[in-house]
């Protein structure tokens, strides 16, 4: 599908793997709406590419609605959503306290898997009423974000990895419902990456995590997962599918 004059939105634009994706298809000729919880980066970013800011919580329903309404008013319905809000926590099963810790589970569920699914059919009503752009019927493309961590989970990662595992597995029954619609479903697994998560990190651990990745031995550049974005936003035969980005990373259990 081409990029140019469609309208996008993108999800945890912000920062990181967000802005890098908002910037590459802005780039490309899109109308993009630039979608954080915190509203003062979303308009940094915005104004950088000439892009609309919209805030919302991913885990709120009411406003998720309300951003996508905004931006179709603005900018016309999105057929290109990129969704890379989401959370990175960290607690153990069996903590030293006893607790069962079902508040950061439940937390790490809403944001990263409830918010993904309800991105995905605000996204899919929206797309699905659009007129088709070429021969094939193409109405749109939904790319969300999963992680390494889908299949790779390490100790304390239990919420994170059940929550990117659904992420994964939603991929292929979304794309084969919507695909009567026209409508393309794919998922980014990225492994470690540049992100303000990893930029508070002490350079020596860094340096390390880098270092644990074969090839290329350093944390991956956002840019790179906006470019896989652009590729399969241009690819009409990705569909489907969760793709690794990771430098054939595997992380080990701690």
């Amino acid at each position: 599908m081409l990029i140019e004059n469609c309208s996008a939105l993108v999800t945890g634009a912000g920062g990181g793997l967000g802005a890098a994706t908002a910037r590459r298809l802005a780039a490309a000729g899109a109308r993009v709406a630039v979608l954080d919880r915190d509203a003062h980066n979303a308009e940094i970013i915005a104004r950088e590419i000439g892009g609309i800011a919209l805030s919302a919580d991913v885990s709120d329903t009411a406003q998720l609605e309300a951003a996508f309404a905004a931006a179709e008013a603005q900018i016309g319905a999105p057929r290109i959503v990129v969704h890379c809000a989401g959370i990175g926590t960290g607690a153990r099963i069996l903590p030293k306290d006893g607790s069962l810790g079902l508040d950061t589970f439940e937390r790490t569920l809403r944001v990263n898997l409830i918010g993904t699914y309800v991105v995905l059919a605000i996204a899919a009503r929206a797309m699905a009423a659009l007129e088709p752009l070429d021969a094939d019927g193409a109405r749109g493309v939904i790319i969300t974000t999963a992680s390494v961590a889908w299949q790779d989970g390490q100790i304390g990662q239990a919420a994170y990895a059940a929550s990117k595992g659904g992420v994964a597995s939603m991929t292929l029954p979304a794309a084969r419902e919507l695909a009567r619609f026209g409508i393309r479903v794919m998922s980014i697994a990225p492994g470690l990456f540049e992100t303000p998560m990893s930029a508070g990190l002490p350079e020596e651990i860094r340096a390390s995590l880098g270092a644990a990745i074969p090839f290329p031995s350093r944390l991956g550049d956002p840019d790179e997962y906006a470019r896989l974005a652009q590729a399969i936003v241009e690819n009409p035969m990705l569909n489907g599918t969760v793709i690794r980005l990771d430098g054939a990373v595997r992380m080990q259990p701690k």
